[in-house]
C-alpha cells in the first residue's frame, strides 16, 4: 500500500542526503519519481545536501498545489511513480493535505523530509501536520551532535555566534555560516535553554573571570 512518510530530524542530520539516496534507488530500478523542494540552501528549484550533491527539483512556493500539479502532469500523460518532498517544514499545513491526498487518491508513495521544530523548539506547522497525517513517522538514526559532544536536539538560530530567540519563523541560513551571517546550529536541549552556541562556550572558556578548575 502506498505511504506518506514523513522523515524527521535536526539539522546536519542528513535528511536530504536519504531523500537523494531514496531518489537514486528507485530511478536506478527504472522508476520515475517527482522531487519538489521549498528554499533550499542551494536555490530555487535545487535539492541539495551537506555532502556537495544536488539535483533539480520543483519549488514548491507558497500557494503551490501539489495535487493539482501531479494531476495536470498525469493527465497529459506524464509518468510519477513516487514523490520526494524536502524542507517540508516550510510547508502549509492544506499543502501537506495534498501530499496526503496524493498518497490516498493517485496511489503514489510520498516522502516528506523536515524539520520537526523551529529555533525557538516550536513546531513547524508543516511539521505538525505531517506528524498527524503520516503513514509513519520515521526520526532518522544519523545523530547530529551539540558542541558539547552530547546528542543535538534542537535547532538554534545565531547571529554573530550568539543564539536569538525571536524573529521570524523562516529565516533561509545554513549550518557553518560566517560570524556575520544569520545561521544555525544544532544543540542540545541544556544548552539550548541556556543559549550557550559554540562560540559563546568558548569565549566564556577564555574570559579572565573564568577561574581554572581546582582554584579555590
Amino acid at each position: 500500500m502506498p505511504e506518506l512518510v514523513f522523515f524527521s530530524g535536526t539539522m546536519d542530520c542528513g535528511k536530504s542526503t536519504l531523500a537523494l539516496q531514496i531518489e537514486h534507488n528507485r530511478s536506478a530500478r527504472g522508476l520515475q519519481g517527482m522531487i519538489f523542494t521549498r528554499d533550499d540552501r542551494a536555490g530555487e528549484g535545487k535539492l541539495s545536501s551537506r555532502l556537495g550533491l544536488v539535483t533539480d527539483a520543483v519549488e514548491a512556493a507558497e500557494g503551490f498545489d501539489f495535487y493539482a500539479y501531479l494531476v495536470d502532469r498525469l493527465s497529459k500523460g506524464g509518468r510519477c511513480d513516487y514523490v520526494i518532498a524536502d524542507e517540508a517544514q516550510f510547508l502549509a499545513p492544506e499543502q501537506v493535505d495534498q501530499l496526503a491526498r496524493i498518497v490516498d487518491d493517485l496511489e503514489l508513495d510520498v516522502f516528506a523530509f523536515g524539520i520537526t521544530t523551529d529555533f525557538r523548539s516550536k513546531l513547524f506547522p508543516g511539521s505538525q501536520r505531517l506528524v498527524e497525517l503520516a503513514d509513519r513517522v520515521e526520526v532518522l538514526q544519523v545523530e547530529a551532535l551539540c558542541w558539547c559532544g552530547a546528542r543535538a536536539t534542537h535547532n538554534a538560530r545565531t547571529v554573530g555566534g550568539e543564539m536569538v530567540v525571536e524573529g521570524a519563523q523562516v529565516v533561509v541560513g545554513d549550518v557553518n555560516q560566517s560570524p556575520d551571517e544569520i545561521g544555525y546550529e544544532v544543540l542540545c536541549r541544556r544548552h539550548h535553554r541556556r543559549r550557550m552556541t559554540a562560540a559563546t562556550a568558548r569565549a566564556a572558556a577564555l574570559s579572565p573571570d573564568v577561574l581554572p578548575v581546582g582554584t579555590v
